[in-house]
């Protein structure tokens, strides 16, 4: 792991010596996380019947303003825990009937993630999802051949100016793409069982936002020109809710209109996205987001 000495994992390449001191994303070279538990609110495809087994682990590589995890993502709000006791984990979720194991936000602490599976890989029989906001590197993506059997990623912005203001990231779209090329060349087409439960492939999320319908429109269009319509699964979500923490950001502080994501989804039809997944409207709720207690750690 010495790459977390001079860390380089994500776009942000701060340099930091982990060893020592936190990174942009706020991780050391301890796993910190604040959630192990069955999620029942993913995508259909992943979530099914019996819950989706998800770690939420402390910290992220983006600083999303409107993020609803915020006390974790950048609060990092969570507890240190062991590679052997995330291996552990990974047991536990699997017994108590998840279809998957979720990992969210992994990208910080990847180098240990694959040393936990590989402490009980010849235990484990169900998929591990990679579930992040987007902004990686193909390098990165690339090490976790055989580690990761699902991708859930978001594309967030085309507009620089968008993802600069609201992520402090404005080369977010040139990151996300490449690294989305490098997923769907890892896992191929989404591949689900007789029960629709997802094996294998790429969940491309998008977050729909308020006054930024038309940024969405030039994200269908990319995602349609260099990948088609039928290489990975597309989730347009309404469940955008003001945080609480917008005061430098009035435009974001409301919900999303019905016009606004009724016509991000008209979009998507009119180009051929017509398996999508298309969230209702009552999907903005605050109960969406799990409580960050540190259950199952």
């Amino acid at each position: 792991m010495n790459i977390l000495k001079n860390c380089t994992l994500c776009p942000r390449s701060c340099g930091t010596d982990r060893t020592k001191s936190i990174g942009f994303c706020g991780a050391t070279n301890t796993i910190k996380s604040a959630r192990a538990a069955l999620h029942h609110w993913e995508e259909p495809c992943i979530s099914g019947t019996k819950g989706s087994g998800t770690v939420f682990f402390s910290g992220c590589n983006l600083a999303c303003c409107y993020c609803q995890n915020y006390n974790i993502s950048t609060g990092c709000f969570g507890k240190e825990i062991t590679l052997e006791h995330l291996s552990e984990i990974f047991l536990s979720l699997q017994e108590q009937g998840a279809h998957n194991i979720n990992l969210v936000t992994p990208t910080p602490y990847i180098p240990q993630i694959k040393k936990a599976n590989d402490l009980v890989r010849s235990k484990i029989h169900i998929p591990f999802v990679f579930n992040t906001g987007g902004y990686e590197k193909p390098e990165t993506i690339y090490t976790l051949k055989d580690y990761a059997d699902i991708f859930l990623t978001d594309v967030k912005y085309k507009s620089a100016e968008l993802s600069q203001r609201y992520s402090k990231a404005s080369d977010y779209f040139e990151h996300s793409i490449s690294a989305l090329g490098a997923m769907l060349e890892l896992c191929g087409k989404p591949r689900l069982d007789p029960d629709g439960i997802m094996k294998s492939g790429v969940i491309v999320r998008h977050l729909v936002l308020p006054n930024c319908r038309r940024d969405s429109f030039e994200i269908l269009k990319e995602l349609k020109n260099r990948f088609g319509t039928n290489s990975f699964v597309l989730s347009l979500m309404s469940q955008y809710t003001p945080n609480g923490q917008l005061s430098d950001f009035p435009e974001l502080n409301r919900r999303v209109t019905s016009f606004e994501y009724n016509s991000v989804v008209d979009e998507a039809l009119r180009l051929g996205f017509d398996t999508a997944y298309v969230q209702e409207k009552s999907s903005a709720k605050e109960e969406y987001t799990p409580p960050f207690d540190l259950t199952g750690l």
